[in-house]
């Protein structure tokens, strides 16, 4: 499957995360991002180096710059079960504004066409480094990265498209 590009619209879809009172939530992405403009950020895993240092510290510190920006929602994907995800959330004190999403099959992340074989590495498939601008379900920028790298799907990265 082609990975998902400008102009196309994000795909139905189920993820799960821990709303604000510690209840488990299963939630459509659609729901998240209807009607909204969203950021949508995937990292290959939870508490991984270029992920925990580098492309979430990123929108957690930008968040303010990107809510003035008219950005509704900043939305963290990861393929990790919810209670890593969560986890990973607590290890970000002062984060206000992400929320992290846990696709634990993989399967919305598929759905994006942007899954990642790390097998070799032992950690089975992942998702690709990327992030989407998202108004009203349709993309209207898609940095996605190749390999391993961390070239263009940063804060910075992202804010220059609004």
């Amino acid at each position: 499957m082609a990975p998902i590009a400008v102009g196309d619209s994000l795909p139905e879809g189920t993820v799960s995360y821990f709303d604000a009172n510690g209840d488990l939530q299963s939630v459509s992405v659609h729901s998240l991002a209807a009607g909204k403009k969203v950021v949508l950020f995937g990292v290959p895993g939870a508490f991984t180096p270029t992920c925990s240092l580098k492309h979430v510290p990123g929108f957690i510190e930008r968040a303010e710059e990107f809510k003035s920006k008219g950005v509704d929602e900043l939305l963290c994907i990861s393929v990790n079960d919810p209670f890593v995800m969560k986890a990973w959330a607590q290890s970000y004190p002062d984060n206000k504004h992400v929320k992290f999403l846990a696709d634990g099959s993989a399967k919305y992340t598929h759905s994006l066409g942007l899954e990642l074989d790390l097998s070799e590495k032992g950690l089975g498939t992942r998702s690709r480094r990327f992030a989407l601008l998202v108004d009203d379900l349709k993309v209207k920028a898609a940095n996605v990265e190749s390999g391993g790298e961390f070239t263009v799907s940063s804060a910075e990265d992202i804010l220059k498209a609004l």
